[in-house]
């Protein structure tokens, strides 16, 4: 897809993404989120996340909810452990006014202490509400296990106690230090020219004062494998096995998105969904994902299961990966693979703003872009040999490590 890059002299990039449709979609996204958290201040970057949205120098918190959704748009924001992002997508009208609402937000926020009370209390219903979800409370308790001492292991959204004690000296000082402009993005999908882009962009972003802070993130180390099964009151065994894996600068990135698609991506036509779910019928939900971070990775297959069952279901597990190491695939089922994973590559592309933020986080990772076409040669360029030994190496069962939430006995 065609695309254009300015920077401007504060270091803040614009990336003009042109698009026919009466639909435009933009996002600001900024090079940092929980793993950049000082000790002690778990949550604190998605806490930021919230509080940009209740007061500026110039907005109240009904101006800033209303400025683009009066005029029918769409407004929203997340942290990761690597980014915050916040997006709109809006008629082609409305650019203007997005683009002085994000500058507005991300710099001119004046996070007031009433307001900071009344979030914190959001937030922590939120961490209660999603400690009541196994399924999803599972994933952070074993990115906690796998990066244990380390920042990456983190809950985004904190913990009780440490939301409970963030200071608007912290908010303050987070930003200060990481909200560095020439690690900021602007990017917008639209029917402008690419002056049109840097015009408004320029207008509303060329003085911000340029902040580029040191910053050293600090890599995970590899921890021994671990087994943890913890008890809980709830109705069924949840399991999740993985390990740390590639990042998204190692080449073997693409075997192993493609491995992982293979074996437990998206669809109902994976192995682990085949085999485990469709011809056993013993778990509803089987899936394994890969996340590809800036200096490490996270591979893991997830199933949820009764308690029965469980011991089954890993067996299963365990006899595809054996499956898998001791054939790997030939150049016909590597090919078949191959078609799956571009195509639902080439139907993710319709969803726009979820493109126009994938490119922005290019952008920041790789300082550049690559075309359909040239992701689409990369998965092609893949070989049975590289998938053979990434198999191996991800697969490896003796490296794997096992974290369960297993219902209370009776």
């Amino acid at each position: 897809m065609e695309y254009n890059v300015h920077t401007l002299p504060n270091g803040i990039r614009l990336l003009h993404v042109p698009s026919a449709s009466a639909i435009s979609h933009a996002c600001i996204i900024v090079n940092t989120g929980s793993r950049d958290e000082p000790e002690n201040k778990a949550g604190l970057a998605h806490f930021i996340e919230h509080l940009i949205f209740k007061r500026t120098e110039k907005r109240s918190t009904n101006q800033i909810l209303n400025r683009l959704e009066s005029v029918g748009a769409d407004l929203n924001a997340y942290t990761t452990k690597e980014y915050t992002c916040v997006h709109a997508s809006f008629l082609n009208p409305y650019l203007d006014r997005t683009l002085d609402l994000f500058n507005d937000i991300i710099f001119h926020s004046t996070f007031p202490e009433e307001e900071m009370d009344k979030e914190k209390s959001v937030i922590l219903d939120e961490i209660s509400s999603y400690l009541d979800q196994p399924e999803e409370a599972i994933n952070d308790d074993f990115e906690d296990m796998l990066f244990a001492g380390h920042a990456l292991g983190n809950n985004i959204l904190g913990t009780t106690e440490s939301v409970q004690h963030f200071t608007r000296e912290d908010v303050i000082n987070f930003r200060k230090a990481n909200y560095r402009t020439n690690e900021i993005v602007v990017a917008v999908l639209g029917n402008y020219t690419l002056n049109s882009v840097v015009n408004k962009g320029s207008k509303h972003f060329a003085d911000v004062e340029e902040n580029n802070p040191n910053k050293e993130r600090v890599k995970p180390g590899i921890l021994p494998q671990n087994n943890t099964t913890i008890y809980k009151p709830i109705m069924q065994a949840h399991c999740i096995l993985g390990r740390q894996a590639y990042s998204t600068h190692q080449s073997q990135k693409v075997p192993l998105m493609l491995l992982n698609n293979y074996f437990g991506g998206n669809g109902m036509s994976s192995v682990l969904n085949l085999q485990i779910r469709e011809k056993y019928g013993i778990a509803y939900t089987i899936e394994s994902n890969f996340s590809p971070l800036s200096d490490t990775g996270i591979f893991s297959i997830y199933f949820g299961t009764d308690k029965e069952k469980q011991a089954k279901a890993l067996s299963l597990i365990f006899k595809e990966i054996k499956k898998l190491r001791e054939h790997p695939l030939n150049e016909l089922q590597l090919q078949k693979a191959k078609n799956k994973f571009i195509g639902q590559i080439a139907l993710g592309e319709e969803n726009r703003i979820g493109l126009i933020i994938s490119m922005a986080k290019s952008l920041i990772d790789h300082n550049k872009i690559d075309s359909l076409e040239t992701v689409f040669e990369k998965i092609n360029a893949v070989t049975t040999k590289q998938m053979a030994e990434v198999t191996d190496e991800i697969l490896n069962i003796e490296q794997l490590n096992i974290f369960t939430f297993c219902p209370i006995e009776e």
